[in-house]
């Protein structure tokens, strides 16, 4: 299909897209219509404009919007001779206040649709299993004391799990402690300050282990 080249290096050098803000249909459909890239010296607008929507390429399917714009714009050439002998001829990209009033309303609602559609992509929630050692002060600590303060810590994306008791010598046991964290809703840092808060049995806390999920 071929058509008028410079009608689209005019449309394109005060747009980025053949219609609205982002990539929608209506590009693919005149990009499917060239041949291939518009010379740069000739239709700068058109070449870069090409360029733009070739990056698009791999997500044509999934671009929003329709293409009846961009039928438009190539449909324009199929009878050239006609258009220019109709007085009455129809400017596809004119300014008139109601059209353009509703042509803002439809892009504003595409643009809604395509942001909607981004946000509500399933995000991976990056989590990781970590293991804590707290030590106590000596042998006299109250260990079960320790380990039902240590889990009393609540924090949005914090889970705990198994523990034991393991022994370092002279009688004194440390806490071994399993936990699953959220990595962008927990800190492991003040995890840590807020289990040396428990000063009467805590001594100190070190991260023994951490692997991502």
């Amino acid at each position: 299909m071929s058509f008028d080249l410079a009608k689209l290096e005019a449309h394109l050098a005060t747009r980025s897209y053949v219609e609205g803000y982002i990539p929608s249909q209506a590009d693919v459909h005149v990009f499917k219509a060239l041949s291939g890239a518009p010379d740069v010296a000739a239709a700068p607008h058109a070449a870069r404009w090409y360029r733009h929507i070739q990056s698009y390429e791999s997500e044509f399917g999934s671009l929003p919007g329709s293409s009846k714009a961009g039928e438009a714009l190539t449909a324009s050439a199929a009878a050239p001779a006609a258009a220019e002998d109709d007085d009455d001829e129809v400017d596809l990209f004119g300014s008139d206040d109601e059209e353009d009033a509703e042509a803002e309303r439809v892009k504003a609602e595409r643009v809604a649709e395509y942001a909607a559609k981004k946000a509500n992509k399933p995000k991976t929630i990056a989590k990781s299993v970590v293991t804590l050692e707290v030590k106590p002060w000596d042998d006299e600590t109250d260990m079960k004391a320790l380990e039902d303060s240590v889990r009393s810590i609540e924090m949005e994306g914090l889970v705990w799990g198994a523990s034991k008791l393991v022994p370092i010598g002279y009688g004194i046991r440390k806490l071994q402690i399993t936990l699953v964290v959220e990595d962008e809703l927990v800190s492991l840092d003040d995890l840590q300050e807020k289990i040396a808060e428990f000063e009467d049995y805590v001594q100190s806390s070190d991260v023994a282990a951490m692997q991502k999920l």
